[in-house]
């Protein structure tokens, strides 16, 4: 079982990543237009925001969080070198993963050519996804810790389970556990579950993203019991109120499955996805202290105990990053 694991400063022991955040973003960026039009309304001041990141992960950690998980792959802007410099002047531990951020379709390089396309050849997704794994992401020496792929509304396009199936064979490969996007109102995480599964991917290994949208207890409860872990990962993100994201996690804690699920927020210091002081604005708390803040004295006023905080905030990260290669 490995004791350490790679984290943008270096290898930390698994057992000292303390409290946990499993599925943030540092930076989600859109490089293209970035390129081509520099002076796009977004504005990007590489330097102010490496500033503002330092600050941000200041305020968490005095907070008393030790570890951030950035699953900012490739289609949202990934670029680890920046990453690397947030983290030499951060006293919390950032991991980066690998994997790619896919709705439908891959990026052109990889939609024309690999398994299944006309151009054919072999799979370079399961082959970029390994070597980041194993030898560190390109000019950096870090190696990613986590995998990450996507189901969402338009659900497994051709693309979209390439994607998996690249995901579950970089697994199996390196050991390294899957973390997903879903959209938990079409029951997504169900369809992640099948393909990882045919794939001989040990469920238990397997983070079902976005699971805190939904109170479809049977839903929730069905993914647990194969093995997953549920991600109540968008505290902050409104469009589902705050009291529903805490009433949901207190109930999945009362019917004995806090062992199965992770807390975070799914924010980001900067993110050009949409508007960012229109964002700043319907959600004034989706930052990376709200649930310090306020989810967690809010789940002990509904009962969760400390013992079932600090198992999802805690034990589960730890259990989720250990692991003894692949198999």
């Amino acid at each position: 079982m490995t004791t350490t694991v790679s984290t943008a400063g270096g290898p930390v022991n698994v057992g000292a990543l303390g409290r946990t955040l499993m599925h943030e973003h540092i930076f989600v960026t859109s490089p293209e237009v970035q390129q081509n039009w520099p002076d796009y309304p977004e504005s990007w001041d590489e330097e102010a925001q490496i500033d503002e990141a330092v600050r941000r992960l200041s305020a968490l950690k005095s907070r008393g969080f030790d570890t951030l998980v950035d699953l900012t792959v490739i289609g949202l802007g990934r670029y680890v070198p920046r990453v690397v410099e947030v983290a030499k002047r951060s006293d919390v531990n950032i991991l980066v993963a690998t994997g790619a951020y896919v709705l439908s379709e891959l990026p052109v390089y990889f939609h024309y050519r690999g398994p299944g396309t006309p151009a054919g050849g072999p799979d370079r997704l399961a082959e970029f996804f390994v070597r980041d794994i194993t030898e560190g992401v390109t000019g950096t020496g870090v190696r990613a810790s986590m995998l990450k792929c996507v189901t969402d509304e338009a659900g497994l396009t051709r693309d979209v389970d390439r994607v998996l199936r690249s995901v579950a064979f970089a697994h199996r490969q390196t050991g390294a556990p899957i973390t997903t996007h879903t959209h938990s109102g079409l029951r997504r995480g169900l369809d992640q579950q099948k393909v990882f599964a045919e794939e001989g991917v040990d469920l238990g290994r397997v983070v079902i993203g976005h699971s805190g949208d939904t109170d479809d207890y049977d839903y929730l409860q069905t993914m647990a019991d194969a093995g997953s872990y549920l991600g109540m990962d968008r505290f902050g993100l409104d469009t589902v109120s705050f009291e529903k994201r805490v009433e949901i996690v207190a109930t999945m804690c009362d019917r004995g499955y806090s062992s199965k699920m992770v807390l975070s927020h799914d924010t980001s210091c900067f993110s050009d996805m949409s508007d960012p002081v229109r964002r700043a604005e319907l959600y004034p708390r989706w930052k990376w202290t709200h649930i310090a803040d306020d989810v967690v004295p809010a789940l002990r006023e509904r009962g969760v105990s400390q013992e079932q905080i600090d198992e999802m905030l805690i034990e589960n990260p730890k259990r989720i990053l250990s692991h003894s290669g692949g198999y």
